[in-house]
């Protein structure tokens, strides 16, 4: 027989008073979420950033300890961002699999609550030491190749998922959710716009700092301590410093025949610039699952309001994962197609791949551009073949530096 509402809310109050008097940063971060019974659709626990969903049967199945890690759990894929943003092109399944190895190994290691336990005592959740200190990316990376070795049965076999994991924009049976509505229409799995989604990353972002500053950033885990300082310490927007070095590639005159608009609102006529040098730049753009769509589209978009200032420019963009493939090259005369390019799909990465493709196919670029996660297999490539830009976009290893070239930090 399941305890009464009053009996579950009381434990669940009771973990996360708990966890503020253990471990502040979770527990505040666990505090700010509302409690919502969701036993219509969730069957154990799921979070969306700002409610904690629950299933009183498999709350009522906890023991305390274990609840406290339950809010830890949950806490940290809104940290993350695991369930919001970050599955982009990856397998679902898979991704599920690797955000709670992620997640799982920071509490084991932080001693936060303790992991639900199976009939036979032993743990539930998704945990192996191994991934000490790694993103879900990187291990989303490994258990790929694990899972087209030997499938993905051979993974789900060493867990369990502990919670829902539920994809917020989609309605339920479209994304990763697995709960059904009500007929009557109570009790339905929220869903959220892409507008609704941001505003609650940045209430994350904006509680977690708060959260960080009130309890010390020194006593947080490695991983959070480097999320932290990443959020608050200013950068160079990624926009800004592309369009400067894909414009380093020309060498532009001055010209009386298209005067600077920057000197309209003086009395003064100055002499504007004359770019007719042609911009050739390769772009590639990484299909291992780091990069999604519309991110995808946001860079390019960057890319071609930059090349609208020249008369004259070539493009050569691509795909990879461990081989180049999806080539295309834009000039003025259908660049309007650039915005329509669409990710592949990939498996592992490999740099060494693009350059390669350059090579097998007498391409100099004056700037190569790869979009990326920062995590190669092996080589990042040849250091002396061309001048190399890194965009990486990693959530969770913010301090990825490059061998070679600039590395530049994407931000959303």
């Amino acid at each position: 027989m399941i305890s009464t509402d009053q009996a579950i809310i009381d434990k669940l109050v009771t973990a996360r008073i708990a966890l503020l008097l253990k471990h502040p940063f979770f527990g505040n971060l666990a505090t700010r979420l509302k409690l919502v019974n969701a036993d219509d659709w969730c069957p154990t626990a799921g979070t969306d950033g700002r409610h904690f969903f629950y299933n009183r049967k498999f709350i009522d199945s906890l023991t305390p300890r274990e609840a406290e890690f339950l809010f830890g759990h949950e806490v940290l894929h809104n940290v993350f961002e695991h369930m919001l943003v970050r599955i982009g092109n990856r397998e679902p399944t898979l991704w599920n699999i690797a955000a709670d190895y992620a997640v799982n190994q920071i509490l084991v290691e932080g001693r936060i609550g303790e992991m639900p336990k199976g009939k036979k005592g032993e743990n539930k959740g998704f945990q192996d030491d191994k991934y000490k200190d790694w993103p879900a990316e990187k291990i989303y990376d490994e258990i790929y190749k694990t899972a087209k070795k030997n499938g993905k049965k051979a993974l789900e076999k060493l867990g369990k998922l502990i919670d829902e994991h539920v994809d917020w924009g989609k309605e339920p049976g479209q994304g990763s959710g697995k709960g059904k509505d009500k007929k009557d229409g109570k009790g339905k799995q929220p869903v959220y716009t892409k507008e609704e989604l941001k505003k609650i990353r940045d209430e994350v972002k904006e509680a977690m700092v708060s959260a960080a500053q009130s309890t010390g950033a020194g006593n947080l885990p490695g991983a959070l301590q480097r999320l932290v300082k990443d959020l608050t310490e200013p950068k160079m927007d990624w926009r800004e410093i592309l369009q400067q070095q894909i414009m380093s590639t020309i060498k532009s005159d001055y010209t009386w025949m298209r005067p600077s608009r920057k000197s309209w609102h003086t009395s003064a006529i100055l002499p504007g610039q004359n770019n007719d040098e042609m911009i050739d730049i390769c772009l590639a753009l990484d299909a291992s699952g780091s990069i999604s769509n519309e991110q995808c589209r946001e860079f390019l978009t960057e890319v071609k309001n930059i090349m609208d200032q020249y008369k004259d420019f070539r493009i050569h963009l691509w795909t990879f994962d461990t081989e180049v493939f999806n080539p295309k090259v834009f000039t003025p005369d259908n660049a309007d197609e650039l915005l329509d390019y669409k990710l592949g799909s990939g498996g592992g990465t490999e740099f060494e791949c693009n350059w390669k493709y350059m090579k097998d196919n007498g391409i100099e670029p004056k700037k190569f551009v790869m979009f990326t996660d920062g995590w190669p297999f092996d080589s990042w490539g040849d250091p002396d073949y061309c001048d190399t830009i890194f965009l990486i976009n990693n959530t969770y290893e913010r301090n990825i530096e490059a061998p070679f070239g600039l590395t530049v930090q994407y931000e959303d």
